[in-house]
C-alpha cells in the first residue's frame, strides 16, 4: 500500500446538535492515535484545529514527549509520538503532504453514517498511485461539507448491534488494522 497519513479534525466538525463547532484536542487522543499510527506504519498523524490556546497545548504535550525524562520514563511512548504534527486547518495538512510534483493526496473521511457511494475497506487497499491521507472527526464527527470535499468517504465501521458510536481512538485503530494489518 503507498503511504498513509492521517489527520484528528477538530475543527470542520459538529456538536451532538449538527452545529459546526471547534472541539478541544484531548491527551487521550493524543497518545493513542500516535501508538496506533506507529504500530501501523502510518507517516505523520495531524492534530488539526485551529486555536492558538489549543496548538499551545498539543506543543506543550509533544515537548515533554522530547525531553530527556520522557525517553527514560516511557521509550515507546517517545518514538510513537515522533509523528505526531499539528496543523491549523486541512489545507495546511495537504501541502505539508503533496508530493514533488505538486499532487496531493488522496482523501478519505471516515463517518459511523451510511452515505450513498461509500467506500469499501478492500477498494481503499487497491489505492496505491498517491498518497492516503484518511480523516477522522472529533465530537459528532465530520460536517458534510469536508465529506463533499473529500476524494472518497470510507464505509463505517459496523459492529453486530445497532449502537454505531464509537471512540475516535477505537475507530482509527480499527481503521487503520482493517487497512494495513500484514
Amino acid at each position: 500500500m503507498t503511504k498513509v497519513y492521517l489527520a484528528l479534525m477538530h475543527s470542520g466538525v459538529l456538536n451532538k446538535n449538527g452545529e459546526q463547532v471547534v472541539t478541544s484536542i484531548t491527551n487521550l487522543d493524543i497518545h493513542d492515535i500516535s501508538r496506533s499510527c506507529a504500530c501501523f506504519g502510518v507517516e505523520k498523524f495531524f492534530v488539526v484545529n485551529p486555536l492558538a490556546g489549543q496548538k499551545k497545548f498539543l506543543q506543550d504535550v509533544l515537548g515533554f514527549w522530547q525531553t530527556q525524562i520522557a525517553f527514560e520514563y516511557n521509550p515507546d511512548r517517545v518514538e510513537a509520538l515522533k509523528i505526531t504534527r499539528y496543523a491549523k486547518n486541512l489545507d495546511e495538512v495537504k501541502n505539508k503532504i503533496k508530493n514533488k510534483d505538486g499532487e496531493y493526496p488522496i482523501t478519505i473521511t471516515t463517518t459511523a453514517k451510511k452515505m450513498s457511494g461509500q467506500m469499501s475497506f478492500e477498494s481503499l487497499k487497491g489505492l496505491k498511485d498517491r498518497p492516503i491521507l484518511l480523516l477522522f472527526g472529533t465530537g459528532g464527527g465530520l460536517e458534510q461539507k469536508v465529506h463533499n470535499d473529500a476524494d472518497y468517504v470510507l464505509a463505517p465501521l459496523q459492529g453486530r448491534e445497532h449502537y454505531n458510536h464509537l471512540s475516535v481512538r477505537s475507530a482509527v485503530a480499527i481503521v487503520l488494522d482493517r487497512l494495513l494489518s500484514v
